[in-house]
């Protein structure tokens, strides 16, 4: 079997980049370990910057439906509600910022919205494939599977998660540490005896207990039981196991819950792969950076790798751009991870709210060697940094973005009356966020250049693989 592209891992990041390929019309495959999508909640903050992102592949209206927002805190003691606790900074939604605070969704209702996704742009899942090895050459990579089928692609994307079989087959390490030695059970419940309207917090009530925390999930009849236990301690995760610490540490009975639809246990740690590629392989998501869950990084971060290679692998198989293109996913993506690593541990330990930083809008390339800064004095946006939304000459600027192409913003200047086909105009006399200029939009909601009037432009959009 031959594809362009074999995605390995049919999480949030193998979905996301499935999408962003099929709508490029580049050919993929997503193949699963697992006979069907991972049944649990874990990643279930989707973050305002992951909003947009989900918003330009098409996704937006139904995980809006799908979730809410997420509810106040409410610290129990005893037996009786004690006092509300604000667990995220307030924000409020602007013009180039429509999202304003972080989407509640289960990670397997997300996972079934993107698959449904990618099956409606004619992608497809293929489950129950276990990769055993891989080999790879200066023309593609051939991965070999459990079942003795081989596939051949001309690029493979590891998105296996933190365990990812390919980023050890590759022999890539990764550096890290453990956040935290306490390990922890998560699972998914039905309960009775509280309310939805809270986030229910039961700090430690004695010597060697950790907290309990029991959060309603948006959109679904379920909750999320989070616990905390000292270090060593092996975690039952039976439902027996979970209800025995729910009884133990709240006001509720064992009978209480009901069922139990889904549990784990894991050590929060943080890690980083030494690579994010190796020849014809990409590592994306958990299979290249391994996050605290605290403060929602890890999935949106991923998402967010899956949209950055998403294009780059377009324009290099359907776009005519040099695959010297590829090599600026890593340069990119990388010191972004390592940054988000840091601050979902800074959360972890309580270093630091969730608030501005981790809504993610703040974001940019503009180290980046694709960024082309060329205003002597930049005000406004600048190259490498996030496209904002707004108005634009009477268009919502989110509404011209949407879609595999680049878009080029001209503010108060005429636009080149050439430009490659690949690449909408949006222009008018005046917008707030942007200032003045020329602003080349790259198709995942980036600045790739900026100027004060056309020149250089046409050199960079060669560069990029426009021309």
């Amino acid at each position: 079997m031959h594809t362009d592209v074999l995605i390995v891992g049919a999480g949030p990041t193998g979905l996301a980049l499935g999408i962003d390929l099929a709508r490029r019309g580049v050919d993929a495959l997503v193949v699963e370990k697992a006979g069907k999508l991972f049944p649990g909640s874990r990643g279930k903050g989707i973050q305002p910057r992951t909003m947009e992102v989900f918003d330009d592949l098409g996704v937006l209206d139904a995980i809006h439906a799908a979730g809410g927002s997420y509810p106040v805190g409410m610290v129990w003691q005893d037996g009786k509600q004690v006092g509300e606790h604000q667990m995220f900074d307030p924000a409020e939604a602007t013009e180039d910022s429509p999202y304003n605070a972080p989407w509640m969704v289960p990670q397997w209702r997300t996972q079934q919205i993107l698959a449904a996704r990618l099956t409606e742009l004619g992608g497809e899942v293929a489950f129950g494939r276990e990769l055993t090895g891989l080999t790879q050459d200066e023309e593609g990579v051939t991965a070999r599977f459990a079942d003795g089928e081989d596939i051949r692609a001309r690029y493979l994307v590891a998105a296996d998660g933190g365990r990812s079989a390919v980023r050890r087959a590759l022999g890539i390490g990764m550096t890290g540490e453990t956040v935290d030695p306490q390990p922890m059970l998560v699972a998914d419940v039905r309960l009775t005896g509280l309310d939805r309207d809270y986030w229910h917090v039961f700090p430690p009530s004695g010597e060697g207990d950790g907290f309990l925390a029991i959060c309603p999930l948006a959109g679904t009849e379920d909750f999320q039981v989070a616990a905390q236990f000292p270090a060593d301690t092996a975690v039952d995760v039976s439902p027996d196991g979970v209800r025995k610490v729910v009884a133990a540490r709240s006001h509720l009975d064992p009978s209480d819950v009901t069922e139990v639809r889904w549990a784990s246990d894991f050590r929060p740690r943080m890690a980083l792969a030494d690579r994010f590629r190796s020849g014809r392989v990409f590592l994306a998501g958990d299979a290249a950076h391994i996050h605290s869950p605290a403060g929602g990084q890890g999935l949106n971060t991923s998402v967010q790798d899956a949209y950055n290679l998403g294009w780059k692998l377009g324009a290099v198989l359907r776009g005519g751009a040099s695959a010297t293109l590829l090599a600026t996913y890593e340069e990119e993506r990388r010191p972004v991870a390592a940054d988000m690593l840091g601050l979902s541990a800074s959360v972890h330990r309580g270093e630091t709210r969730r608030g501005d930083a981790t809504r993610q809008l703040g974001l940019g390339y503009r180290d980046s060697s694709l960024t082309r800064e060329t205003r002597a004095t930049a005000t406004g946006v600048r190259a490498g940094d996030r496209a904002p939304d707004g108005l634009l000459g009477g268009t919502r600027l989110f509404d011209a973005f949407r879609g595999p192409h680049w878009t080029l913003v001209a503010v108060g200047t005429e636009a080149p009356a050439e430009l490659p086909d690949s690449v909408q105009v949006v222009q008018g006399e005046a917008q707030t966020s942007y200032g003045t200029g020329l602003f080349l939009v790259r198709p995942d909601g980036y600045v790739g250049w900026a100027g004060e009037t056309p020149g250089g432009l046409k050199e960079y959009v060669t560069t990029v693989g426009l021309l």
